[in-house]
């Protein structure tokens, strides 16, 4: 029990480093993708950007007056940081001694709950705009998560365990029996973290930042980091069930890290009704279909 707190803080701490660099590597790239310079001021080649904006949200302070917003907003957003220390308590008790043999389970615990924070979030902040938003992300996670189980099962089948420890000792990589299914991870761990180009959350025709768009300070950078760590854990994920760990599988995880980057700086937004078809249509059949041939 001590050995895995411990674990799941460190996995914490060091998820909040990593994504801090990840987010000025990321400002860096759509920088330099549109021809401009990112940050570069703050600290020596801007390193301390990122420090600097939340130093600058943490201590910034507002009062909302009568209804102006709800106790379930609140309690939308503490219930997305508390999924997200779920997420780094599975992740750090991978590199301890307080891993569960059903540990890849547990994400999918995790996941059926992202969807009613951000149901939370939006509706609770007395706008149509961030409810919209948050209604078009919540049916994204619902629409990850039928494609993340057929991916669940079919890691299972192909390591015979749902413990990830297990998967590392392996000395086997799942995306050799069916490549296609690491193509569509990827589209769909892009559609679970809100990202180019399924950030359905946003609309031009709106104007808004999606269903944050009626928070500031503490709060917004509580739902803007655990976004960025949600990024990372499923890079992470993705790095261990498709290549078992490793140094082959850390240099993937470098790689799904600089794919959101790409993403972001040159992927437009899919139409809406596109993004229903090839997830109900087109790629979850697909899974289902490579899971009985698997089988078979």
């Amino acid at each position: 029990m001590i050995f895995g707190l411990i674990s799941g803080l460190l996995g914490l701490l060091i998820s909040l480093l990593v994504i801090a660099f990840f987010i000025l590597g990321e400002r860096k790239i759509l920088g330099y993708s549109q021809y401009r310079k990112g940050p570069n001021k703050v600290g020596i080649l801007g390193l301390l950007q990122s420090f600097s904006d939340l130093l600058k949200l943490v201590v910034k302070c507002k009062s909302y007056g009568f209804q102006g917003r709800s106790y379930l907003s609140l309690f939308g957003c503490f219930l997305l940081i508390c999924l997200v220390v779920f997420y780094c308590l599975v992740y750090g008790s991978y590199y301890s001694f307080s891993y569960n043999n059903f540990s890849l389970l547990w994400f999918l615990v995790i996941t059926s709950f992202s969807s009613y924070c951000i149901l939370y979030v939006g509706w609770g902040s007395y706008s149509k705009y961030s409810f919209f938003g948050s209604v078009r992300s919540a049916f994204g996670s619902v629409s990850f998560e039928a494609c993340f189980m057929c991916i669940v099962i079919y890691c299972a089948l192909c390591y015979s365990s749902y413990n990830l420890v297990e998967y590392s000792f392996s000395n086997w990589m799942s995306i050799l029996l069916y490549p296609c299914i690491y193509i569509l991870f990827l589209i769909c761990i892009l559609c679970e973290t809100n990202r180019t180009p399924f950030d359905y959350s946003e609309s031009e025709s709106e104007l808004v930042s999606g269903f944050n768009i009626e928070y500031s300070g503490i709060y917004f950078t509580c739902l803007f980091a655990c976004e960025y760590i949600i990024i990372f854990v499923f890079s992470w994920l993705g790095s261990i069930l498709m290549f078992g760990g490793g140094v082959i599988g850390s240099l993937f995880l470098i790689f799904h890290l600089l794919f959101f980057m790409w993403a972001r700086a040159t992927l437009p937004r899919i139409r809406y009704d596109y993004f229903v078809n090839f997830f109900w249509c087109v790629s979850l059949p697909l899974l289902i279909i490579s899971l009985f041939i698997i089988v078979n």
